[in-house]
């Protein structure tokens, strides 16, 4: 583990914390219009490497998280919703495109592979439809100031971490629209949150998207020693420190969710804002024994397995999706785009080719809705869920696995030899549905050092 003794001034301090009391007292603005005829606001966390079992109210015994667990009973608790891939650049770049593993533009996770101009984002067909769009967080879909960025790709603010590597530690310089900003030994993840707070506050008179893919709890596990939420887990007699540290930052994060509820309410915008809590990938550690991150999934981050893809995901809108519901609907992220737009009143400009479908008939509980055929990943092996089933394996001469997910969600028992038609089906799906992916032009890991201006190339023809 690795903490930080930093200790640093915070405004506001989280009252009765082992309860889940809202900390910060924030202001209101000056009040929002009238909501009747506007477009639905949507935000969108997706915090980094939490796993399936890390909310309470996905089942943990450890880790305290009061107002996504009331967020959860006021809304919708997805439990069969999926990353769309075992890492964090692929899962943004499915969620932002539409588009699953076997399409989507950025398959390596290497840190600097970019989108193109030409690929349209879920923040490109919310401006359609005159959203405000604001991320705050970890991008990792292109380099500050170089094609791929955030700003380039729909974005009117993006505050945060450009590149991957810059975001292994949480005591470093940010960027804000790619021009580089000071924090002087300031814990990163406050000032996000922070800027998270500011775009709400601006944008409540109008249709907002604000998409929040804050850092934690990824590595680097560093925490301020004056955070309200380490103390309540720094002196647990967990062998494994990174737990604590773990915990902490989920509580940290369900402390600033709850402060966001409280905020919607206080600019009168709480009924036209629907708001969506899910993590990119699996857990990066398990803690078995301690949080039991995984459950009784095999695997974690970076593998095919459960462990590895499937996320929790709540979603909240008041008056709108009824509280305490409970859904077995499988869908992921590439299903986020044209929900959103769905939202929005602009599904005509979602991209033809997308592999996402829209949710919002099960969010709302209004009309059919259309299930997929399937889901795909892929990441050194594919993997493809059909219904109950779930194959894992035909890439690289890897003999396929099966398993019935309605019975066997640890994927202990491989069943393949039973059910050759669904083996037969499954590696059909497999062979169509991946593509070979475009160049993956990386920049490569971020140094910290600024990035020089491309210089225009030279047109060598002659006249």
């Amino acid at each position: 583990m690795e903490m930080n003794a930093k200790r640093l001034t915070r405004r506001g301090f989280l009252k009765s914390a082992a309860v889940g009391a809202i900390g910060l007292s924030l202001s209101s603005g000056a009040g929002a219009k009238d909501t009747a005829d506007r477009k639905p606001n949507i935000i969108f966390v997706m915090v980094d490497d939490m796993g399936y079992h890390d909310l309470g109210c996905f089942g943990s015994k450890t880790i305290l998280t009061p107002n996504i667990d009331k967020m959860c009973a006021e809304g919708v608790k997805f439990t069969d919703c999926y990353s769309g891939d075992t890492v964090c650049a692929p899962a943004r770049s499915t969620l932002m495109t539409g588009t699953h593993k076997g399409h989507t533009p950025v398959r390596g996770n290497s840190g600097g592979i970019p989108l193109h101009p030409e690929d349209v984002t879920v923040a490109e067909v919310l401006k359609k439809a005159g959203y405000a769009t604001g991320g705050f967080g970890k991008w990792g879909l292109g380099n500050q100031g170089e094609d791929g960025a955030a700003e380039r790709q729909g974005f009117d603010l993006f505050f945060g971490y450009y590149n991957q590597w810059h975001a292994h530690t949480y005591y470093t310089h940010l960027f804000r629209n790619s021009v580089k900003v000071e924090l002087n030994g300031r814990y990163t993840h406050h000032a996000i949150y922070d800027e998270t707070i500011k775009f709400i506050k601006a944008n409540a008179d109008r249709p907002f998207f604000c998409y929040c893919p804050w850092t934690p709890p990824h590595a680097a596990y560093q925490i301020p020693e004056d955070e309200p939420a380490w103390a309540l887990y720094k002196d647990k007699p967990w062998k494994d420190k990174s737990a604590k540290v773990a915990a902490a930052m989920d509580s940290m994060m369900d402390r600033q969710v709850g402060e966001i509820l409280a905020l919607l309410k206080e600019l009168k915008i709480d009924d036209n804002t629907i708001v969506f809590f899910t993590s990119d990938n699996g857990a990066a550690k398990r803690f078995d024994g301690i949080h039991n991150s995984c459950g009784k999934m095999k695997g974690h981050k970076r593998s095919m397995n459960e462990g590895g893809i499937r996320v929790p995901m709540v979603v909240r809108w008041p008056g709108k999706i009824k509280g305490g519901q409970v859904s077995d609907l499988p869908w992921y992220f590439p299903d986020v785009m044209p929900t959103f737009a769905e939202l929005a009143g602009v599904s005509k400009e979602v991209p033809k080719d997308v592999d996402g479908i829209s949710i919002v008939p099960t969010l709302l509980g209004t009309g059919q809705q259309k299930k997929h055929e399937y889901l795909f990943w892929s990441s050194g092996v594919h993997a493809v869920r059909m219904g109950k089933w779930k194959g894992i394996g035909g890439r690289r001469k890897t003999q396929l696995r099966l398993y019935d997910l309605s019975k066997d969600i640890g994927e202990e028992n491989d069943i393949a030899d039973k059910h050759p038609e669904i083996v037969k089906k499954i590696t059909e799906i497999m062979e169509t549905a991946w593509v070979e992916a475009r160049k993956q032009v990386d920049d490569g890991k971020y140094t910290g050092r600024e990035r020089k201006p491309k210089r225009p190339k030279k047109n060598n023809k002659k006249a």
